[in-house]
């Protein structure tokens, strides 16, 4: 059995939040409990859920199987569980066994041939930018246009911030793994 997270959602949640929580379940099929937690102080849910409706899609080379393999990557750097089982569903859609050995950390991208220059490069910039103590060498700030237009470099950045914050909350609130 799963431990419950540090608290439990608050028995009576204002209507505007409920309405949240619905959109959640039918976009993600199933009642997550982050979300609910969230509703403890409806700003921090207001602005989540805000932030999540804006979660990048699919922009140039930001392509569905790219976020899968950055929002994969952070989960594994920043040792996430419950990130891990939400952003892993359905990898087998994306990823080949080796890849999804190389986005958790187990492999060295350099021997996976199926995984072309900017996804690797993408691997590698998104541990980069979770690690502590964040240092972005200028060098690996200038070859982001060496692979993804300005465009997909705010995708980028921002798909890995996204992630890092959802795995801050999550563990922040002790939620179980999902999945």
């Amino acid at each position: 059995m799963t431990a419950p997270a540090f608290l439990a959602p608050p028995r009576r949640i204002p209507t505007l939040l409920r309405f949240g929580l619905w959109v959640s379940r039918r976009v993600t099929g199933e009642d997550v409990l982050v979300a609910r937690l969230l509703t403890w102080y409806p700003k921090a849910a207001i602005g989540a859920g805000v932030m999540e409706s804006l979660v990048a899609d699919e922009v140039g080379r930001m392509d569905r199987r790219m976020l899968k393999i950055v929002r994969m990557t952070v989960s594994s750097a920043v040792e996430c569980p419950f990130c891990i089982g939400f952003n892993g569903r359905d990898w087998e859609q994306y990823l080949t066994e080796d890849e999804l050995a190389v986005v958790q950390g187990r492999r060295d991208a350099s021997e996976v041939a199926t995984l072309d220059e900017a996804e690797r490069f993408a691997i590698s910039y998104a541990r980069l930018l979770v690690a502590t103590p964040l240092d972005i060498p200028r060098e690996t700030g200038e070859r982001l246009r060496d692979h993804f237009t300005e465009r997909e470099i705010v995708v980028l950045v921002t798909t890995v911030a996204q992630v890092d914050y959802w795995a801050r909350v999550v563990q922040g609130l002790g939620c179980p793994p999902h999945g």
